[in-house]
């Protein structure tokens, strides 16, 4: 009884931590916070692309019309609990890359499964309608469009085959812990326009922050942007 009253106290801890991602009253997180969910972001691409065991290959790169990268936590009892962020990039219609924009990510689910993990994953979009899914209120790549795992780049034969006809968003993760699970799931991402106003100063929402060049972007995006626009040119 007391294991499992323990459980429960820990998903419900959980369960707090992913209220904020449709709260209103979410409290304004600090500039220097996302400063370190950027360099994370861009740790987490560059680890992936470190080794040619896990990198997304050049040819799915050159394709790609947009970028999610998300860090997140996983963990349940029976109930799950998936809580993060993301940053997300698009490349616009004079093929430069956008800032990068902060996003709420976030997944619940029932089913078999126990455990806690980190999720580390890079989504990328391979054509402009699906990257204009970020600019929803609230999204779900996995419904409103066609997620499969993506090729890697050591599967050279693959690489050059249409994996999955019709797929537009491939999908790429680097996972640490333990999970067992066998769930019913559905994720769900929204921009943070909090943060977004935060981190450049500006009212500005999503749409403008990737589709225009109003806003100059800060020494702390170019990494990012810099390290993308090598990778996918």
């Amino acid at each position: 009884m007391k294991k499992f009253l323990t459980a429960f106290l820990v998903l419900a801890a959980f369960a707090t931590a992913a209220l904020p991602l449709s709260a209103a009253s979410t409290p304004e997180v600090k500039r220097s916070t996302l400063v370190e969910r950027l360099d994370t972001c861009e740790a987490i691409l560059q680890d992936l692309q470190s080794s040619t065991k896990t990198a997304i290959p050049p040819e799915v790169l050159r394709r790609a019309q947009g970028l999610v990268i998300v860090n997140q936590v996983q963990a349940g009892f029976l109930f799950g609990i998936k809580d993060g962020y993301a940053v997300a990039m698009v490349r616009r219609p004079n093929g430069k890359w956008s800032i990068p924009v902060f996003m709420r990510a976030g997944e619940a689910s029932f089913g078999l499964q126990a455990g806690v993990k980190a999720v580390n994953t890079v989504l990328v979009l391979l054509d402009e309608p699906t990257a204009r899914l970020l600019l929803k209120s609230r999204f779900n790549f996995g419904a409103e469009a066609k997620a499969m795992a993506g090729v890697r780049g050591g599967e050279r034969e693959a690489v050059n085959k249409e994996l999955v006809e019709g797929a537009n968003v491939y999908v790429y993760s680097l996972q640490e812990g333990y999970y067992l699970g066998a769930a019913v799931k559905t994720g769900f991402m929204q921009p943070n326009e909090s943060a977004n106003r935060v981190f450049y100063n500006t009212n500005h929402r999503t749409p403008e922050l990737l589709f225009s060049d109003w806003v100059t972007p800060p020494a702390e995006a170019r990494f990012l942007m810099d390290y993308v626009t090598r990778l996918t040119n």
